[in-house]
């Protein structure tokens, strides 16, 4: 999976769809990921002791990652990722400006 924790990404799909946001987590099994601010669902929560008030709770749920897109740093388009070796290292590049992410 070409996004990990931290990226900066934009919806290109869903009710969110051109919002930017930020990678909470990876779920590599499932591929998915949580971004913050996005996707967000609710939840009722009951009171669990006396005197407590039930809630509604809001919560980023996941996301498939093929709904969303890397943002890249220095051209600051969402754009795909690819690879490239630099050495003996494997670093990921910006498909539109070359530069890596």
């Amino acid at each position: 999976m070409k996004i990990k924790k931290g990226d900066n990404i934009k919806m290109i799909a869903g009710k969110d769809r051109g919002r930017t946001g930020k990678v909470l987590r990876v779920l590599v099994a499932r591929e998915r990921v949580v971004v913050d601010g996005l996707n967000m669902l609710k939840r009722h929560a009951r009171p669990r002791r006396q005197g407590q008030k039930g809630e509604v709770i809001q919560f980023s749920s996941s996301v498939h990652v093929s709904n969303v897109e890397l943002v890249c740093g220095s051209c600051g388009k969402a754009a795909r990722a690819g690879y490239r070796l630099e050495g003996d290292k494997k670093v990921r590049i910006c498909k539109k400006c070359g530069s890596v992410m």
